[in-house]
């Protein structure tokens, strides 16, 4: 059985290899700013048109589109707030199962996430690093395709958050 790991990255998600990115996105899934509008600049505004195809979304739930011209698969957009831009621990903690459940859905082995919800949605950084770690080893432990969360952090601060709760920036589970 192969090792399943949670690594963290300070980058830029769209530079990902992961078999699927995901955008923080809202339940309309238009893509203004933050994460979505660099995934729409450098993926293409068909990813925005097949996302808003499919929306809107309850908040806390993801679906899947093209990956236009990334190099992904895939970019699952994560519902982490509503048009208010309010987020909660509980919306954020939906955001990221729905999105690793899309993934395994789709029989894909890996998937990377940005900080959910901490952006326009002011959640603490600190925060969303434990309630989406904890989601994914919860998730990694009887997940069948999926192999590899990944945590693409654009900021050093949140990149530090997501390492001190993993405890390093590589853990097998």
């Amino acid at each position: 059985m192969k090792k399943k790991i949670i690594k963290i990255v300070q980058g830029d998600i769209t530079e990902s290899n992961a078999d699927a990115i995901v955008n923080a996105a809202n339940n309309h899934l238009w893509m203004g700013a933050g994460v979505a509008g660099a995934i729409k600049r450098k993926g293409g505004d068909i990813i925005e048109k097949e996302a808003v195809s499919k929306g809107p979304i309850p908040v806390g739930e993801a679906v899947a589109t093209n990956a236009g011209s990334l190099a992904n698969k895939y970019v699952i957009h994560a519902a982490a707030m509503g048009q208010d831009l309010a987020t909660d621990g509980g919306k954020i903690a939906a955001a990221t199962i729905n999105a690793l459940l899309r993934a395994e859905e789709l029989n894909l082995e890996s998937i990377d996430f940005p900080a959910l919800g901490t952006g326009v949605g002011g959640f603490p950084v600190e925060d969303a690093a434990r309630i989406m770690i904890d989601a994914a080893k919860d998730f990694l432990a009887g997940s069948k395709s999926v192999q590899k969360v990944g945590f693409v952090l654009f900021d050093s601060g949140s990149c530090q958050a997501f390492t001190a709760e993993l405890g390093s920036e590589l853990k097998e589970i």
